[in-house]
């Protein structure tokens, strides 16, 4: 299951801020959730960590109550960074999490356009070979 991870905005208490960790993670390392009951905006709040052990930030509160019971048995492994901050991907039964396997964007190539002015669909024009006014 992939996981969003939010908060990437706010600082850490010390040590790189969690944009920074976010852009030094890779693909594949290993993640750490963490429970924080005394944060004082959540007690429920669950703190996730690079592999270095710097927070990068957290599981959103709507999940974050349903994650906590699982933690015994959850393993987590940075997906990717996002806009929003980081995704990373968790499995639930104590196996190695895996990234999923990215489906190639297919990409098709542009129409022709032969005198690149885009323009086609006009009729082309004829040329005049009017020098009766010389």
């Amino acid at each position: 299951m992939s996981i969003a991870v939010v908060g990437a905005g706010y600082p850490n208490k010390r040590g790189p801020t969690r944009r920074f960790e976010i852009a030094m993670c890779v693909p594949g390392e290993s993640v750490e959730l963490r429970r924080e009951p005394k944060n004082p905006a959540d007690s429920r709040a669950i703190g996730v960590y690079s592999e270095r052990g710097i927070q990068i930030g957290y599981v959103p509160a709507e999940q974050a109550q349903w994650i906590g019971g699982q933690l015994a048995v959850i393993r987590a492994i940075f997906q990717r960074a996002d806009t929003f901050g980081a995704v990373i991907r968790a499995t639930f039964d104590g196996s190695t999490p895996v990234l999923p396997v990215e489906k190639p964007v297919e990409r098709r190539a542009p129409a022709s356009d032969p005198d690149g002015y885009g323009d086609d669909d006009w009729p082309p024009r004829e040329p005049k070979d009017d020098f009766s006014s010389i």
